[in-house]
């Protein structure tokens, strides 16, 4: 009976061994080589994993990079620095990249828009909005209840006044909050703009003025007062050029009737 068992563990001693010489063997065989550069990219990333560059994370983003399948602006993280070490390390010209930011547009807080009914639910605006489109009289305004600030990685985004704020100095244009909102009424934007459209909505002016006090009406004074193809009229709502956007001093000149043309430094003083 001894002389069995002591044949059987010998037996499995030796499959054991023969297995782990076969795995040995196979991973040799198919192991496929990484390139030393995507550690060295990857030492140059953030490590946020914020998920802004598209990819699952810092890790997948180098992978992409030294594949030649995203360039080193692709992270929105990045420093200039880090950028121009990345695009060392891959052999590529080091190019400029415009910081972009989150734009929440709408300036409707709890104190100038009106409110169709009252909400008790989940504080959460997808949820919201599948109750009548939530709360507030104006259908494509924010409903403050702070989605997109959870989703923001950094801290960036506040709750004040019933609306969503940005805080451009923390944001590093992820898009996280621009995907969270229900209502699209997010999107990034050059941090170099001095002048925002903080409205929405495509609706006729007085139908915005009856639920906004801040409401675009549509009146055309900031496309009369900026210069030719700084401001466009969608309809009944204005909308900044980003690609040829007007100086802060347009907002005195237009004069606009509800204040919805702002100055970039005036939104993010009212935090």
């Amino acid at each position: 009976m001894l002389n069995l068992m002591l044949l059987s563990v010998g037996v499995i001693a030796l499959m054991a061994a023969l297995l782990g010489l076969v795995i040995g063997f196979a991973a040799r065989a198919f192991a496929v080589e990484q390139d030393p550069r995507v550690e060295e990219v990857a030492e140059n990333l953030p490590g946020a994993n914020c998920g802004g560059c598209g990819f699952a994370g810092c890790a997948d983003l180098a992978k992409a990079l030294v594949g030649g399948m995203a360039s080193p602006a692709a992270c929105p993280v990045c420093s200039a620095i880090a950028r121009g070490k990345i695009s060392e390390i891959l052999g590529l010209a080091a190019n400029a990249v415009v910081k972009q930011v989150a734009l929440v547009r709408c300036g409707g807080g709890s104190g100038k828009a009106a409110f169709k009914t009252g909400y008790n639910g989940v504080s959460d605006c997808k949820s919201a909005t599948l109750v009548a489109s939530g709360a507030k009289g104006c259908n494509y305004g924010c409903l403050g209840l702070g989605t997109c600030a959870r989703a923001c990685p950094f801290g960036a985004i506040e709750i004040s006044d019933g609306l969503a704020i940005v805080h451009p100095r923390l944001c590093v244009g992820c898009g996280k909050c621009v995907e969270a909102c229900p209502k699209k009424l997010i999107k990034l934007v050059p941090e170099s703009a001095e002048v925002h459209v903080l409205c929405n909505s495509p609706e006729k002016g007085p139908a915005k003025k009856k639920v906004c006090e801040v409401a675009c009406i549509g009146c055309r004074k900031c496309a009369k007062a900026a210069e030719e193809g700084q401001i466009h009229i969608n309809g009944f709502l204005a909308e900044v050029n980003y690609g040829n956007p007007p100086l802060a001093g347009l907002v005195g000149a237009a004069g606009c009737p509800t204040g919805c043309l702002a100055r970039a430094k005036q939104r993010e003083e009212t935090a």
